[in-house]
């Protein structure tokens, strides 16, 4: 018998220990050892493996779709259907973690001054996921605030707050420093220098770790990081978020919402 017949193979393993393994990766990561070896292709196949990367409670989002949905297997609902269904609800599944996203439109959040006309007017914007985005007008005091439960999103999990937006051709006034402030359970986490326009001083003052400055992201709009909480298994709750600039007049912004991400 030669050493060679002594050698253990990844095929003599149980399902149950590859599917343990595939589960330290990514789903991306198992899709392409799926193409490598028989056991592989079967564990990442199977709905113990894909039941890890699915929230606790995705038979309650699915409850929610309009239409039924109908699917053969976990990886089908992971990939297809309930991305579908949750993106209507302003969710997203982070795609390396399988921990959700989550996006309150501008209408779910509370503007100052947002239902006069005066101030704010509300439009569709064909590259918005959402039916109406808000539209600064002119008004001098910012203010925009959100709220969402805890139950909504992963536990055990840090994220990040954004404020999602755009800033037309014709604005005015928004380089001045605005403050950002996110609590949740008893945690306040507030940022003084939030600067929603980009300038040499704003840059600086990022650059020196003084302030928050503006990110151009994928999908053409732009953040800014309004702060940060942990959500841990149990905590419950509401996650306040705030943007507010109280300093000048001004004018041609456009709010799509709220982001929170995974870190």
């Amino acid at each position: 018998m030669t050493e060679s017949d002594n050698s253990a193979s990844i095929t003599d393993l149980p399902e149950g220990c590859v599917t343990d393994i595939l589960s330290i990766t990514s789903p991306r990561d198992a899709c392409r050892a799926a193409s490598i070896s028989k056991a592989f292709n079967s564990a990442a196949n199977s709905d113990a493996f894909w039941d890890r990367f699915l929230p606790p409670d995705y038979r309650e989002i699915i409850a929610r779709a309009v239409s039924p949905v109908v699917f053969e297997s976990k990886k089908q609902l992971y990939i297809s259907s309930l991305i579908m269904v949750i993106c209507h609800m302003g969710l997203k599944l982070d795609r390396e973690s399988g921990r959700k996203r989550y996006m309150l439109g501008a209408r779910d959040l509370s503007i100052a001054w947002g239902n006069d006309a005066r101030y704010w007017e509300w439009g569709h914007v064909p590259e918005s996921r959402f039916a109406e985005v808000g539209i600064l007008r002119n008004v001098w005091w910012l203010d925009i605030q959100g709220r969402i439960a805890s139950a909504m999103l992963s536990p055990k999990t840090t994220y990040v707050v954004y404020l999602v937006y755009r800033i037309t051709r014709d604005s005015w006034g928004l380089s001045a420093a605005g403050k950002s402030i996110v609590c949740f359970c008893g945690v306040r986490n507030e940022v003084p220098n939030v600067y929603l326009e980009q300038s040499a001083q704003t840059l600086l003052e990022f650059t020196l770790g003084q302030a928050h400055t503006a990110a151009m992201r994928k999908d053409g709009w732009m953040e800014i990081e309004l702060g940060e909480f942990y959500c841990d298994n149990g905590d419950e709750g509401e996650v306040e978020m705030v943007f507010q600039e109280h300093h000048r007049n001004k004018g041609g912004l456009i709010v799509e919402g709220i982001e929170l991400r995974p870190r």
